[in-house]
């Protein structure tokens, strides 16, 4: 329990520190690349949004990280199931039965995936979607691991695996995203 004090006052005060650079920052400035060098020692502040920067042809930049880094910002699990595609246990996860208001963002990179407004109760122990929040912020591609052919779900920008895309969720879409709460952070509105 002191663990998660400690880190939830660090992530408050990173927020204080970016909330201050940001007001200090001159008229015109934009937030830095994320393509650039900075990339390789950034890390989300867990009840932050990072928005989406694009390029010159509109497509969304990615980042990369090497192995090393990502394992000095991400817990045992979030690097488990971010970098290495591994499944939470159902029911075990901070998220699957939260019903606040707000955004779900990747817990790699910051980009919001996700909407509370089209999160519904499947059931599965896994928070569940019927849709992101644009769909160019979600890569998707087969998964045939364990015997199976399933759509795996990862974040757009940092190659993060979020879970898996079902064809049997609620109307309008009539798709489940069922995601992984480790994957995920949540920014209440």
């Amino acid at each position: 329990m002191n663990r998660f004090f400690t880190i939830f006052y660090i992530m408050k005060y990173l927020l204080f520190c970016l909330i201050l650079s940001a007001c200090n920052s001159q008229p015109g400035n934009t937030v830095p690349s994320l393509s650039s060098s900075n990339a390789k020692n950034y890390a989300p502040v867990s009840d932050s949004i990072v928005p989406a920067q694009y390029d010159a042809a509109g497509k969304l930049i990615r980042f990369e990280k090497t192995d090393a880094a990502w394992k000095s910002i991400l817990s045992e699990q979030e690097y488990a199931v971010l970098r290495h595609s591994d499944t939470e246990r159902a029911f075990t996860g901070d998220l699957w039965d939260n019903h606040e208001k707000g955004i779900y963002t990747c817990a790699g990179c910051g980009l919001p995936l996700f909407s509370s407004e089209t999160k519904f109760n499947s059931g599965t122990g896994w928070p569940s979607f019927f849709q992101p929040i644009k769909p160019e912020y979600i890569h998707v591609s087969t998964d045939t691991k364990y015997g199976m052919v399933r759509d795996e779900v990862s974040c757009a920008r940092c190659g993060g695996h979020q879970g898996h895309v079902f064809d049997d969720g609620p109307q309008p879409t009539g798709l489940r995203y069922c995601i992984n709460s480790v994957s995920l952070n949540f920014v209440k509105n």
